[in-house]
């Protein structure tokens, strides 16, 4: 057996969650493998809403366990709360037991967010556009071997590493930024917090997921964020902190290269970011707004507002390549009903040449979309339930896709709910 890895191929945004609990009851194991509680992944179904920041889409399915990865970075408080809504709704994870927890995931401690806050509001207009969960910090610490880690916690001495860390962070606090800020009531929290995830299977996830693919069982590591906010390969610095690629996926639950089977990789009909940094096809018009109203593009956890525009080949062919995609989910189609003209990025014009790829250095030099012009559609998509109900222009925006991209699109989403999603091949 193989793990079939689920990421998002643009910034992030793409509709992940709403597939992974469209996919879940084909599999037995879903696993986060990076990221923190900045993830917003929204599923919808049965007339009801939930947003999940750190917990794996797949919960909402008794036959299906749960694991938040080692590559994860975990806020207690933030768990804690996600935790709690879910059992207010009648979905009592620690009751069901299906979600456990990688011992070697990185702990987020409620200075790691003031740290956050601190370095954004010290760079000014050159901020890199961060949630201010804390997350940069604690990768930070994690590569800088100081960080806590879920399995500290069970530990004798936890408060005292735990204290050892803070007085580092406190005085980089008042060194570099001049704040002395008080947490005592937010450290209450964290500790509150802390005795909870105690109650939860605490596991060595590498073993874990081995074990699964040895026993024959399936499944599917799912991905937060989008390759182009991928540490190493997205729009440095305007990134995430953390690997949101395949390979994340390895280093993440800790399996093997050659133990990846299908890559399955989501993108909107068209695009969307939050935050600093290059968006080649950004619409700052009438179109652009028009998008972000009738899509919804505000974040799921931080409600900010999102940047929009057209579809970028070029950025999509390179996710491609970074994550061996096998197969294509195309969401939110239905947000173009009723444009005439859309409009799809197929190359750029840069420092003098056409380019059909993503340049290095596309944060200090603008890149300009070169667009092909497509028919829109203008039928309602989200009742249709059968592939002949497809409106012809829509049909013939993904064979151009498909023909494009060289990987065959797979599901399509026309509507948040779970049942709004055709399977096309």
């Amino acid at each position: 057996m193989a793990v079939d890895v689920l990421l998002g191929l643009q910034w992030g945004d793409e509709g992940k969650g709403k597939i992974v609990d469209v996919l879940s009851k084909g599999y037995d194991l879903i696993a986060r493998f990076q990221g923190g509680p900045n993830a917003g992944h929204t599923l919808e179904f049965e007339g009801k809403k939930f947003v999940l920041n750190t917990i794996p889409s797949g919960i909402f399915f008794d036959n299906t366990l749960n694991l938040i990865g080692n590559g994860v970075v975990i806020d207690p408080i933030t768990l804690k709360k996600e935790l709690d809504k879910l059992k207010d709704a009648g979905h009592d994870l620690l009751a069901k037991g299906n979600l456990v927890i990688g011992k070697k995931a990185h702990l987020i401690l409620p200075t790691h967010q003031l740290l956050d806050a601190a370095s954004e509001k010290k760079m000014g207009d050159g901020k890199i556009g961060s949630t201010l969960k804390g997350i940069g910090p604690t990768y930070m610490d994690k590569t800088g071997r100081n960080g806590l880690r879920i399995g500290d916690i069970t530990l004798p001495n936890f408060k005292e590493k735990y204290q050892k860390l803070v007085d580092k962070h406190t005085s980089m606090l008042q060194s570099l930024y001049g704040e002395v800020a008080d947490f005592s009531e937010r450290e209450a929290a964290f500790f509150e917090a802390i005795e909870l995830i105690k109650k939860f299977e605490l596991v060595d996830s590498e073993q874990l997921v081995n074990n699964y693919l040895k026993e024959g069982k399936k499944v599917l590591a799912e991905g937060a964020q989008g390759t182009m906010l991928d540490i190493d390969f997205g729009s440095y610095p305007f990134v995430t902190s953390s690997n949101t690629t395949t390979a994340g996926a390895c280093t993440g639950l800790g399996i093997a290269p050659n133990k990846i089977g299908d890559v399955i990789g989501i993108f909107k009909a068209y695009c969307t970011r939050v935050g600093g940094g290059p968006f080649p096809t950004e619409l700052n018009d009438q179109t652009g707004e028009e998008l972000r109203k009738i899509g919804h593009e505000f974040g799921a956890t931080t409600g900010r507002p999102r940047r929009t525009g057209w579809i970028d080949l070029p950025a999509l062919k390179y996710a491609i390549m970074l994550n061996g995609v096998t197969q294509l989910v195309m969401t939110k189609a239905d947000v173009l009903s009723g444009f005439d003209k859309i409009y799809a990025c197929t190359h750029y014009n840069y420092q003098g040449e056409t380019i059909d790829y993503m340049p290095y250095d596309i944060c200090s030099v603008e890149a300009e979309p070169v667009l092909k012009e497509i028919d829109g559609w203008n039928e309602d998509l989200t009742g249709i339930t059968e592939l002949n109900e497809i409106p012809a222009k829509l049909q013939s925006y993904i064979d151009y896709l498909e023909a494009e991209l060289e990987v065959p699109v797979k599901y399509l989403s026309v509507g948040p709910d779970r049942k709004q999603t055709l399977v096309l091949h």
